[in-house]
């Protein structure tokens, strides 16, 4: 029998097979195969939980190897593989299956098994791999059982395990994705709506609203600036409730991502709901694009297929705003650590949400700004023109949103919304399965046929507001998710207005993007 366990580095990760020889000599515990601290503690843990769970430990010297043998050994996971390892090399009158199974879990003294991170993975790379069977804590079930294909023994104690590895039938068979619950590429679905998603409750910013229905519908990048108290936060954080649930192709990478990041993915399926991550302006550069020894994932790797708000963004560090650009063009990012690198996915919609000047009141009709000019311009430039010209949307609100005195027309309900939004999403998923935002530039005249006005229009607002070749494009797609709300495969000079009106900087604060 083959017993393998995963190391978790980066993204991809790697199956770690773990190897036991018993021989001659003083009795002792001998570990190969380049371990960190933390997996060579394993054999006192190994070797103390064993006999807490009233086994029996080879009295003989015990070599344990765990290959490849390149591949540096990382974390507590490995507890469980090790301890299987040991007793069934002691155990030769038993027999055991001869198909590889994967082991991960942590040991306590007493012989219980912790949780451990990145049991998701460990499955799906498993599975890759051939291996049909694993044996996990009872704390990671859900995230074993989101793999198809995989029989999944969850246990509490090492004795569990042990007795597992002799009894196939103990293994819960695959879990088969419920048709009713795994989101169809032909079919948007959405999650309920809540209280903190109903955009009922939004009065006043109407223009704000139909902005981010637009980034939604197409996953566009946005900034809302203004003064404080205008509803820039309020609207943006109901955002969760306009992204459609994810495709089956789409949760699996989130729901890798999630599991080596130690979060939870969902009961018993993969991670559906579109991630929407909200990091606080003290995030690190490390925090936010990802690292450490381990290369773990950042928050715009956890917003992969999802959206990553920015509250407050001037406040952020320069060189953490900066360092954004690059996964927004590409759509990955790859971390060097030590002579090894992971590339993660990092395909995440960016919203942005800040002041016009320190003190909020620059532009503001009704209140005095308190900042200089050159304090301004400080500001500002924290964000850099390359960051912004990947920005799609712009929209600058009023001081205050106007309060409804019921005689103006009422704010729109997310369903109502979310109705444009599924004719967008079912128009890209049909056409290319690609978000309009990321249409490649040599598709963009196959894909976006426009009027003869709509050209003329563009053409005059690119001479008019001296838009870049990236700013161009980017009113293109803006009007081809506009159209595909209208279900509309031309792209006529109403939808090119809007898109422009959206791209170039108007309202009451002239700033320079």
């Amino acid at each position: 029998m083959k017993i393998c366990s995963f190391s978790p580095f980066g993204y991809e990760g790697c199956l770690v097979s773990v190897e036991v020889d018993l021989r001659r000599g003083i009795p002792g515990i001998d570990m190969v195969g380049l371990a960190d601290g933390a997996v060579r503690e394993s054999r006192e843990r190994m070797r103390s939980a064993i006999l807490n769970s009233g086994l029996d430990f080879p009295p003989e010297r015990v070599l344990i190897s765990l290959s490849p043998a390149d591949v540096k050994k990382e974390g507590s996971g490995f507890d469980l593989a090790i301890a299987l390892a040991v007793l069934s090399a002691a155990a030769k009158e038993l027999v055991f299956p001869s198909d590889p199974i994967l082991v991960m879990g942590e040991l306590e003294l007493s012989g219980s098994i912790r949780a451990v991170r990145g049991v998701h993975a460990a499955a799906a790379t498993a599975a890759e791999h051939g291996i049909t069977r694993c044996i996990i804590p009872s704390a990671n079930r859900r995230e074993a059982q989101a793999v198809s294909d995989m029989s999944v023994f969850a246990a509490d104690t090492l004795e569990q395990a042990f007795n597992a590895l002799t009894a196939p039938l103990a293994f819960e068979p695959p879990a088969s994705q419920t048709p009713a619950r795994t989101p169809r590429t032909d079919i948007v679905r959405f999650p309920p709506v809540t209280p903190e998603t109903e955009y009922a409750q939004v009065a006043g910013q109407a223009q704000l609203v139909r902005a981010l229905q637009i980034a939604a519908a197409g996953a566009h990048n946005i900034i809302a600036y203004g003064p404080p108290g205008c509803g820039k936060t309020l609207s943006m954080m109901r955002f969760p409730g306009l992204l459609p649930l994810l495709t089956e192709a789409e949760a699996r990478p989130v729901s890798r991502i999630r599991s080596l990041a130690g979060l939870a993915i969902g009961d018993g399926q993969h991670m559906y709901q579109a991630p929407f991550r909200t990091p606080h302006q003290s995030a690190s550069l490390e925090g936010i694009v990802g690292g450490g020894s381990q290369c773990r994932p950042g928050e715009i790797s956890l917003a992969h297929n999802g959206a990553l708000f920015l509250d407050e963004a001037a406040e952020f560090k320069p060189q953490t705003l900066q360092a954004l650009r690059v996964p927004l063009e590409s759509g990955n990012i790859t971390l060097s650590r030590a002579g090894r690198n992971t590339t993660y996915p990092a395909k995440f919609q960016l919203l942005m949400a800040a002041n016009p000047c320190p003190c909020g009141n620059f532009g503001a009709k009704d209140k005095v700004c308190l900042c200089g000019a050159r304090t301004v311009e400080h500001y500002w430039k924290k964000f850099s023109a390359p960051l912004l010209d990947r920005i799609d949307i712009r929209v600058s609100l009023l001081s205050a949103a106007q309060p409804d005195d019921g005689g103006g027309e009422a704010a729109a309900t997310t369903a109502q919304l979310r109705a444009g939004i599924a004719r967008a999403v079912a128009c890209q998923r049909s056409r290319s399965g690609e978000r309009n935002s990321r249409i490649a530039s040599e598709d963009i005249e196959r894909l976006c046929p426009l009027t003869a006005e709509a050209r003329q229009l563009l053409a005059a607002a690119a001479k008019t507001y001296a838009f870049s070749p990236r700013a161009v494009s980017s009113c293109i797609k803006l009007s081809r998710t506009i159209a595909d709300m209208e279900s509309s495969e031309t792209i006529h000079s109403v939808y090119m207005e809007e898109a422009v009106s959206l791209r170039k900087n108007e309202g009451g604060v002239s700033l320079c993007f």
